[in-house]
């Protein structure tokens, strides 16, 4: 039988109705103070990660899963979202936005 991963669980009804209301409010406070929502890709160029908290962390060498597309290009599944916010925040230039 193929279970859920180590340290993760499905979430189903009711439990799944308390998470929603508490995103829901969670959304309503951040728009109260005008904070935004950012998403970013699931995964990432590996560089991005290796270069923001170096190679030699355990984050790097144990907790990134890592592969080769097809052309090479070596992408891991973003580790945590810290890195990726910076990226597209400089990518797309967001602090020259007016607020």
């Amino acid at each position: 039988m193929i279970k859920a991963v180590r340290g993760t669980r499905d979430i189903f009804p009711p439990s799944s109705a308390v998470w929603n209301h508490v995103e829901t409010v969670a959304r309503q406070v951040f728009r109260a103070y005008n904070y935004g929502e950012i998403r970013t890709p699931i995964f990432e160029l590996t560089e991005l990660f290796a270069r923001g908290v170096g190679s030699d962390t355990d984050i790097v060498s144990k907790e990134m899963y890592t592969w080769d597309d097809r052309d090479g290009t070596s992408l891991t599944l973003r580790p945590e979202c810290t890195a990726s916010v910076i990226r597209a925040c400089i990518e797309h230039r967001l602090d020259q936005l007016p607020g």
